[in-house]
């Protein structure tokens, strides 16, 4: 590392220190720093009546729900009764007489709206008329004009694009026309009771436009994994439904608007609630079509409500139609109650499961895109896995709760203090938020560093060392800012650090001097750059490559995929062999023994010619020979290699070699000798021996 990079990685830190001292400076009253002489004294009190106070607590919660309780009963006046049935009878015997004053007011509102206005009446009629009749032609020239684009797209999701575009046009004419109602409306600010519900129909109509064709696209364009028929069924129920639910929305706003009484509005609004209700039956009863449209996700949990939800269906639609006619006989708080608490539930429940296996798939399909995934970025699919998976399981906890209605309880609840930090209360509710919060940080900082591995640093050229000493620096710098909120979330006074240095500081003298060591060790590895990630080191006779760096410890895994975690302390004190540390490349040197009858200089060729031949050896330098010494047995030669020890091992590349060098000399009859002895026997002194004995 080159010394003024060194000097500016020195000063980031710094700098950083001194950001989180000023930091800590501004969190502290300027009465405290220009008083030293009032010392304000930090203690830690634990509450001796916490269970009496949660008992109390859950005394008075559950006080609050019997009330709830008690009022989903109570029942809203109708607004209408007998009288009422009454009046419409009498208005309906006198309808032929008031012919000709309705007939008389059309033409009165003809006159008053003028030329100008009857023509723009008609341009809304044909526009209508066209939209009607004319969607087919302008669907067709659509389809022709997204060819092009269909050669583009990938085959699985042209369909859906399609799809959106036809629902888009079919709604353009709609929304044309409402908007040029406003514009208008805003211009000439007419009054009239049929010129402004002709405003609010115009907008029911974009909306049924909408639904209609967005069902008629999910269920019988094949998008959903349903079966035909089951599609067909939904399509047609629901499309009796719309149609139905838009003509009394019409009717009833038509009603409203010609200012007919209340009662009778109440009355009309009761009789179109309970036929919507009685309509809804025909739908709710094809059990095997409307389950269809649930997805077959492969998650356990997902499979046992579906599973119970197929065995109770009736019981949850019997019940839900019953709640329902009460809600329209008055009883609406209990009704909006149950519905929220069950079918809320269960609906957000899937939607979320839908939306993690959407993003999982996503997730999926980017990493087959990939092939062979980096180490960054695995890193990063993991990190995003995480991330998706907890950001669902506390989205769709915190919601479920919150429709059940037991999250607020649950709050105040754990709201109640269990201890105070001088005169600071705690609670269980403050340590989940801190937790939360130092969560999020954690899942910034993996994002971030994740990010960074695999887009940033490859595209801007920074090496991996370099890169991991930055990432190693975010990552505490966001886990600090992480604690310093979380500190202020509790309502704690910064000066607590204060206290916590002097405690770690007396620590350090009574104990943990190899734990400050390995940490201040773990420091100077991270920003020196003497040993960096990815760099392959040899101590205690292991050699290994540097996974990971933290403040306590190193980790090293050998070629044999052992791992070895040491202290930081160890590589300060000791003597490392660091192979990377200024290039991968090293040389090695291989013996080889051949016959005296072998000519040293074609041994020297078949050597030089195998170490060439083979891709693993480096033409950083050209390999060479040397005549090593004359053996007992053997002429013994040295063949200098240089290779890539990132790449592969010693070991390996020399089995790799002798394989080549052995078949090269057996190819030109060169004997590779084995250690020989030659015995001699003398005779004469065998004979002397004997007669001596004899």
């Amino acid at each position: 590392m080159l010394p003024h990079k060194k000097t500016i990685i020195s000063c980031c830190f710094c700098l950083l220190l001194l950001g989180f001292c000023s930091l800590i400076y501004a969190q502290v009253p300027g009465e405290a720093i220009q008083t030293q002489s009032q010392e304000k004294t930090l203690s830690l009190k634990i509450t001796d009546d916490v269970a009496a106070k949660m008992a109390r607590e859950a005394v008075n919660v559950g006080e609050q729900i019997q009330s709830k309780a008690r009022s989903l009963f109570e029942h809203s006046p109708l607004g209408w009764d007998i009288h009422t049935i009454q009046s419409i009878y009498q208005w309906c015997l006198k309808l032929p007489l008031n012919i000709p004053v309705f007939m008389q007011y059309v033409l009165d509102q003809a006159q008053l709206l003028g030329v100008l206005g009857s023509l723009i009446i008609i341009i809304f009629i044909v526009a209508i008329l066209y939209s009607l009749s004319g969607q087919e032609r302008v669907f067709a020239h659509i389809e022709f004009a997204l060819k092009p684009l269909k050669r583009k797209l990938p085959d699985v999701v042209y369909p859906y694009i399609l799809s959106l575009i036809t629902i888009i046009v079919a709604s353009l004419i709609p929304l044309l026309l409402l908007g040029t109602f406003s514009l208008i409306n805003a211009f000439i600010n007419y009054q009239a009771p049929w010129f402004l519900l002709i405003g609010r129909l115009l907008g029911l109509w974009a909306v049924v436009v909408f639904v209609r064709k967005f069902l008629h696209e999910s269920l019988l364009q094949n998008l959903l994994a349903i079966p035909h028929r089951y599609g067909q069924s939904i399509y047609r129920m629901s499309l009796l439904i719309i149609f139905y639910v838009a003509g009394a929305l019409s009717i009833f706003w038509g009603a409203e608007a010609f200012q007919v009484s209340r009662d009778v509005l109440a009355l009309l609004k009761f009789i179109i609630s309970i036929s919507i209700v009685c309509i809804l039956v025909l739908l709710l009863r094809k059990k095997e079509a409307l389950l269809s449209l649930l997805p077959d996700l492969p998650y356990s949990i997902y499979q046992g409500f579906i599973k119970y939800l197929k065995q109770y269906y009736f019981i949850a639609i019997s019940f839900t139609l019953i709640t329902g006619l009460l809600w329209c006989l008055g009883y609406k708080r209990f009704g909006i109650v149950i519905w929220t608490k069950t079918w809320a539930v269960a609906g957000f429940y899937v939607f979320m499961v839908i939306v993690y296996h959407l993003l999982m798939g996503w997730l999926n399909r980017w990493k087959k895109s990939k092939g062979p995934l980096t180490e960054e970025a695995n890193f990063l699919s993991k990190t995003l896995h995480m991330v998706i998976l907890y950001t669902s399981v506390i989205t769709t906890t915190a919601i479920s709760l919150k429709l059940f209605g037991i999250f607020e309880p649950l709050q105040r609840l754990m709201a109640l203090p269990v201890m105070y930090i001088s005169d600071t209360p705690l609670s269980i509710w403050t340590f989940f938020k801190v937790i939360f919060i130092l969560l999020i940080f954690n899942y910034m900082s993996r994002m971030l560093r994740a990010y960074l591995d695999y887009k940033i640093y490859p595209t801007i050229g920074v090496d991996t060392g370099l890169a991991y000493a930055l990432n190693t620096f975010l990552n505490y710098l966001l886990l600090g800012i992480g604690i310093l909120f979380s500190m202020k979330i509790m309502g704690l006074d910064l000066r607590v650090l204060m206290v916590f240095a002097g405690a770690v500081g007396i620590g350090v003298g009574l104990g943990f001097q190899h734990i400050a060591a390995n940490m201040v060790s773990g420091f100077t590895l991270i920003f020196g750059r003497h040993l960096r990630r990815g760099d392959w080191i040899e101590i205690e006779g292991q050699v290994g490559i540097i996974k990971e760096i933290s403040l306590w410890a190193t980790k090293i895994q050998t070629r044999d995929e052992v791992e070895y975690l040491i202290p930081n302390d160890t590589f300060i004190t000791n003597t490392i062999v660091n192979y990377t540390l200024s290039s991968p490349m090293i040389r090695m040197s291989i013996p080889v023994g051949v016959s005296y009858n072998a000519d040293p200089e074609t041994v020297k060729k078949i050597l030089t010619k195998a170490a060439i031949r083979h891709h693993e050896v480096t033409q950083f330098k050209p390999p060479e020979v040397f005549l090593g010494e004359y053996g007992d047995n053997s002429v013994n030669f040295d063949l200098m290699v240089w290779f890539d020890i990132s790449k592969i091992g010693k070991r390996r590349l020399r089995s790799k070699l002798y394989y080549s060098i052995f078949s090269e000399l057996k190819a030109a009859g060169i004997e590779i000798p084995f250690p020989q002895r030659d015995i001699h026997i003398r005779s004469g002194l065998r004979c002397d021996n004997r007669s001596r004995t004899l």
